[in-house]
């Protein structure tokens, strides 16, 4: 039995997260025909996402792509769960049983390859309304076991707030705390505040350290160290 398991829910708008426009465009139309889906939004970062949902967007359903430019791994897959409150199906080019596990494990309800047959993207949605996760034909899911470092890291991220999530992908880019008041248009000593919350807790006790945590929780730390 999968541990994401939501509750019996219709679907009457979904969100797409994806900096594809073809792709978005095709996942809209897809989703329409072949799963009743009545309207369907779009972002194409994650911070434009959670900026629709923080302006009252209230999405049934997440469609997350997990490559998207201002997104680290799995952090990104936490906060948009968290903030958006409903189930997140990644779909994504990968189709490696690691990153499918990593993915379901770190709270995804469901994980569809990009190249999948439209029927799966309906069997996916069906798989929702009944409260099951959804998995590739084919696919073994490992146990959290297997996956250990990567789901420790992706827990201690997942108790990070939004603006500190924001504060520590510009910390991962090498930026300084006057560079990132900058970019926020916040106080530096409100940003030294926040990277003290956040490395208290991640559990460690410098930027660097930070950054590995961080580095641990992408998915493609998962290939790299399993490959």
């Amino acid at each position: 039995m999968l541990a994401n398991k939501v509750d019996d829910v219709d679907f009457e708008n979904v969100l797409i997260v994806d900096d594809h426009p073809l792709f978005c465009d095709a996942l809209s139309m897809t989703l329409q025909s072949v799963a009743q889906i009545g309207e369907v939004h779009t972002a194409d970062r994650l911070e434009a996402a959670l900026g629709l949902i923080a302006n009252g967007l209230k999405p049934d359903a997440v469609m997350l792509d997990l490559n998207l430019p201002d997104v680290d791994g799995l952090d990104g897959l936490v906060r948009l769960k968290s903030a958006a409150d409903a189930p997140v199906i990644v779909v994504s080019s990968l189709s490696d049983n690691r990153v499918i596990s990593q993915v379901i494990h770190a709270g995804a309800s469901g994980y569809v390859p990009k190249h999948s047959q439209r029927d799966v993207f309906r069997t996916a949605f069906e798989a929702l309304t009944h409260g099951r996760t959804f998995l590739p034909e084919g696919c073994v899911l490992l146990d959290a076991d297997d996956t250990d470092e990567q789901s420790d890291a992706v827990s201690r991220l997942g108790t990070l707030t939004n603006q500190q999530a924001r504060i520590l992908h510009l910390i991962c880019e090498g930026k300084l705390n006057k560079q990132i008041a900058f970019d926020l248009s916040i106080a530096e000593t409100t940003v030294k505040a926040h990277v003290t919350a956040i490395m208290r807790k991640l559990g460690v006790q410098s930027r660097t350290q930070a950054v590995l945590i961080a580095k641990k929780a992408s998915f493609a730390s998962v290939l790299q160290e399993h490959g």
